[in-house]
């Protein structure tokens, strides 16, 4: 059986490779203020460790904790109960989306 591109739970639908790296989040929701830490990171996505999880669907914005904060807005994709949410993410600002790149890129280039 060829298991190239399987996750641990089947097909790997990722379209950007994933890089390991924790932060700091502030989850915004609403009048909700909730906290957690990324686990991982991709151009497209992340997944977010938090006690309080959300709803597959549900949208919200983030304060991603980097050098110079950058407010993202994530979709809910999966909910894995008790660890967290992997979630879609964008960036509306043009100096965040280069933040967030340069990050991205000295993970890859440590990886």
């Amino acid at each position: 059986m060829n298991t190239e591109g399987l996750g641990p739970h089947g097909l790997d639908r990722r379209r950007a490779p994933r890089f390991r790296y924790q932060a700091h989040l502030e989850i915004e929701w609403g009048s909700a203020r909730l906290k957690a830490r990324t686990r991982d990171i991709s151009a497209g996505g992340m997944f977010i460790e938090s006690e309080d999880v959300l709803w597959v669907g549900a949208d919200f914005r983030a304060r991603f904790g980097m050098e110079r904060p950058v407010w993202l807005d994530c979709s809910v994709k999966r909910v894995e109960p008790g660890l967290g949410m992997g979630v879609t993410i964008s960036l509306a600002e043009e100096q965040g989306q280069r933040h967030f790149q340069d990050l991205l890129a000295k993970l890859a280039a440590a990886s």
